[in-house]
């Protein structure tokens, strides 16, 4: 068969070229060819990937984007707003939780027209907790006010990526724009794409900044006011041009799309049709399904019966008219919604066509509705002849059966409900009676006796064997040694991360006491409310009779980042003083999402978001001391701690106890090795955090009352060491030891040095 060249470059008016990559890759590559100013960003996956891309390109200096990483979505979105507001051209990528985290901000940069263009890597919305891919995020975003792009494959996220900065900027419309991909069915499954190849036809495409007369925040000669306050009726007159901006994006996008055809071949009205034009029977499905569904078409053609499938490119503004127009002499469609509106009976997309059939006065063809392919759940040819049989049912029975349905999902069967695996733990053996904490009357500190630590080993495990965490992991041994001081019951959040992920894979658990699980940046506030229920309760009276300890420890284990998105919750928790320890296992990156840089990222440290390249050597910035700030709280008792120092660990966890059961809130910070990310051995994690420690970069210390005691002086015992003796030790920091990188070591080693003098200080000085 001769090939048709001309089809398979495209069109001769932009040159372009082959990849073969996914779709976070090239989201990543259109906004380098771009080259946005500004992108505020905070990992999550699916969408991680399109920051680290970016990341990558520019050590290596391949664009200019400022990269801002923030300390949660929400402030993402807030740094994205405000670059807006500022002239300049704005980027952002997202999934899920994280893209809830930042609904409230969305509609405030819709409502002031403030144009960006972020992707949304769609994902499941928790609880309980799924990283795939469906569209519960994507039905939340319907009300921001965004104009919305769907992408079906690699090809079209990134020619939806250029189309979507055109189409916010335009005069016509001056809106964010979002551009919707599925996680890990388009995210990262790899594709031949094709590009542009000179970055100069992806400017002349988009064309320049706005003229002048736009809001724009940084021009003094006219300074105007974003965002006040506003009464009616000026309110309703806002609502009413932002909707019609809204519907003219619809307009405006079917111009560029037309104009985008003509550039390279590929043209993407507002619904995709495939056999459309004497379909009797028809499938609507979005992005990444919608192309399985093209081959169910023509198997079923080839039988005779006359199928066809839709799929919107667009979903805000809602393509109403071509969709009736599309479907008036189809007899019956199944819609495919990969997320529910509960309590809607259907899918946001099902209502959708309801309405626009309707609307147009089509009362003959009938709907069925299907949620599918909800967490990630795969959707292959047999599923979408079921749909057609559905169809083809209500057809030959002049009616829709069932209307609304579930797809996919499984009856429960009482014998395969989840069973005990291990029975609680006995409290007799959880009480040892071996540790003794005792408060000085005069000083108001405590004093604490433990026994020699083999003494400790028959307490039972708080987490039991069979966990899937890394090999070398110091999650866990770092964890248990800190639950060795522990007497008693207890009660644990742990927030998403490492820890939580690697122990609860339904229906399996590892936790033996009772464990919740909240996200990065509420799980604070959630166990907040647990302990002053606990207090209430017992206030009156209805515990009484169950068998409960008076002394109960409640536990929240963060970690991976948790104390930047959760630190303002965490300080809210503290201030209000609630009976609990907040205990941080530090690994210094957000690991559980692929190794992005964290607020306690020392500098020059490598992460996927930090990377070495000619223009970049790890992190620019020195890390965040989250135990001084929690001792800024003023709470009675702050700690660092390090498996390596088991004793230290112990006594500091018994006194934890102490004050988390008589006075307040209790936070303690433990360094862990991360093998896997810092690219050390497995075997060596105690050897390292040990010389973190040595070099004083993670010293050993605790708060009191507000004094400061040095637990280990690695100084006084003629230990200390240079900080290289433990960069060495890691693959992600080795390079700070090379002769080009000196400039970058010596400011670190000030740093650690001056962060260690104070702490002396502080030590020697009561009152400081």
């Amino acid at each position: 068969m001769a090939i048709d060249y001309e089809k398979e470059v495209g069109s001769k008016k932009v040159e372009q070229k082959f990849l073969y990559e996914s779709g976070n890759e090239m989201a990543a590559y259109a906004a380098h060819q771009i080259n946005y100013h500004v992108m505020g960003y905070f990992p999550i996956s699916p969408s991680t990937e399109v920051a680290q891309f970016l990341d990558t390109m520019k050590a290596n200096g391949q664009h200019d984007i400022m990269l801002i990483p923030s300390d949660g979505e929400h402030s993402s979105a807030g740094i994205c707003y405000g670059a807006s507001t500022a002239g300049g051209r704005v980027f952002n990528a997202t999934s899920a939780q994280g893209y809830m985290f930042m609904l409230e901000q969305l509609p405030v940069q819709a409502g002031t027209r403030m144009p960006m263009v972020m992707n949304l890597i769609c994902r499941s919305i928790s609880g309980p907790l799924n990283i795939h891919g469906d569209h519960s995020d994507l039905y939340f975003a319907l009300n921001t006010g965004w104009p919305i792009l769907m992408c079906r494959d690699p090809q079209s996220v990134y020619d939806m990526n250029l189309m979507a900065l055109k189409l916010a900027e335009h005069a016509k419309v001056r809106l964010p724009v979002m551009v919707a991909s599925d996680g890990y069915f388009t995210s990262h499954q790899k594709r031949r794409v094709q590009a542009f190849t000179h970055r100069e036809d992806v400017h002349k495409f988009v064309g320049p900044q706005p003229p002048a007369g736009f809001t724009d925040t940084l021009d003094r000669n006219n300074p105007v006011t974003v965002g006040p306050y506003m009464n009616e009726p000026d309110y309703i007159n806002n609502r009413y041009q932002q909707s019609v901006a809204m519907y003219n994006a619809g307009e405006v996008f079917e111009e560029i799309a037309k104009e985008f055809a003509e550039l390279t071949g590929r043209h993407y009205p507002m619904i995709e049709e495939y056999r459309m034009e004497d379909a009797e029977v028809a499938v609507f499905l979005m992005n990444s399904a919608s192309e399985i569904i093209k081959d169910v078409v023509d198997q079923l053609r080839l039988q005779g019966i006359k199928a066809g499938a839709i799929s919107p490119n667009m979903i805000r503004p809602f393509p109403q008219k071509q969709m009736a127009e599309a479907l008036k002499h189809v007899k019956a469609i199944t819609v495919g919604d990969r997320a529910d509106s509960v309590g809607g009976h259907g899918g946001n997309m099902v209502n959708e066509i309801k309405a626009a059939l309707f609307t147009y006065g089509n009362t003959t063809t009938k709907v069925i509705s299907r949620i599918y392919g909800l967490g990630g759940k795969d959707f292959y040819a047999e599923d979408g002849h079921a749909f057609f049989q559905l169809a083809l049912d209500a057809v030959a029975a002049d009616r829709v059966e069932v209307p609304f349905d579930y797809y996919g999902h499984n009856p429960g069967t009482p014998d395969k409900a989840p069973q005990r695996l291990l029975k609680p733990m006995n409290f007799d053996s959880l009480k040892t009676g071996l540790i003794t904490v005792k408060q000085d009357e005069s000083t108001g500190k405590l004093s604490v006796r433990i026994p020699p630590l083999r003494s400790l080993t028959k307490k039972p495990k708080r987490l039991a064997p069979g966990h899937g965490a890394c090999p070398g992991c110091g999650i866990f041994s770092g964890l248990e040694t800190f639950f060795k001081g522990i007497e008693g019951d207890i009660v644990a959040l742990y927030h998403t991360g490492c820890a939580m992920v690697t122990t609860t894979g339904y229906p399996y658990s590892s936790h033996k006491s009772t464990f919740i699980h909240n996200l990065f940046q509420n799980g604070a506030a959630t166990l907040s409310g647990v302990v002053e229920m606990f207090w209430e309760r017992k206030r009156r009276g209805e515990l009484d009779g169950l068998g409960l300890q008076d002394d109960f420890t409640f536990v929240m284990v963060t970690g991976d980042g948790g104390m930047d998105i959760g630190m303002g919750p965490a300080i809210g928790a503290a201030l209000r003083g609630h009976k609990m320890i907040i205990v941080e296992y530090d690994n210094e990156g957000y690991m559980n999402t692929g190794a992005q840089q964290s607020y306690s990222t020392p500098l020059g440290h490598r992460t996927s978001t930090s990377s070495i390249g000619k223009n970049q050597q790890g992190k620019v910035t020195q890390h965040k001391d989250t135990a001084q700030i929690m001792a800024a709280t003023n709470i009675p008792y702050v700690f660092t701690g390090s498996e390596a120092y088991p004793q230290d660990l112990v006594k500091k966890a018994a006194k934890a106890q102490w004050y988390a059961q008589n006075e307040g809130l209790v936070y303690g910070k433990i360094l862990i090795a991360c093998p896997l990310n810092w690219m050390s051995e497995d075997k060596e994690g105690t050897n390292i955090v040990s010389l973190a420690v040595e070099s004083c970069f993670f010293p050993l210390y605790e708060v009191e009352h507000g004094s400061t005691n040095i637990t280990y002086n690695p100084e006084d015992k003629g230990k200390r060491v240079e900080l290289s003796a433990w960069l060495k030790t890691m693959g992600k920091t080795r390079h700070l030891l090379k002769p080009e990188n000196e400039p970058a070591l010596r400011s670190f080693e000030a740093e650690v040095e001056r962060r260690w003098n104070r702490l002396k200080a502080k030590h020697e000085h009561p009152d400081l």
